[in-house]
């Protein structure tokens, strides 16, 4: 039977490990494995995510976070409701549209932010560790070229 295998393989010439989005989720399995060391159970990628877009831009609706960090509606819905339960975000209607929830962090928010944003960038240090400054550099535009 490897035998079939092996001559269906050969005619298609399809080669799993060759193929980018085997090795995209491969790194960020590897990745994702890095921050949860680092972080542990503290926060979740998701939840970081959303924690440093606060910390970078400020308040916004939830809908726009959730776009600025790639998460759809009922993604982030979760993830500003576990970082609210833990007291580093709150939410408010929007005074100009009801219906439009707003987002901001607390001060324990951006204290967890200050405390932990140089451990993220070591996660990021990390996974790129193998790789001469160059290449990560080379690295990072070619995948925002994919996004």
């Amino acid at each position: 039977m490897t035998g079939a295998a092996d001559l269906l393989a050969e005619e298609t010439a399809y080669r799993l490990d060759e193929q980018v989005g085997f090795i995209l989720r491969q790194v960020q399995q590897r990745h994702a494995l890095i921050f949860a060391a680092a972080f542990g159970d503290d926060l979740t990628a998701m939840q970081w995510a959303a924690l440093a877009k606060l910390a970078e831009r400020g308040e916004c609706s939830q809908n726009l976070l959730g776009r600025l960090v790639a998460m759809d509606v009922a993604t982030i819905k979760g993830v500003v409701d576990r970082l609210v339960r833990r007291g580093l975000a709150e939410t408010s209607a929007d005074p100009d549209d009801r219906r439009r929830v707003v987002v901001r962090l607390t001060e324990a928010g951006r204290d967890f932010y200050r405390a932990n944003a140089q451990k993220a960038l070591r996660v990021t240090e990390e996974t790129l560790g193998p790789l001469a400054p160059r290449e990560r550099d080379q690295l990072l535009v070619l995948l925002r070229r994919l996004r």
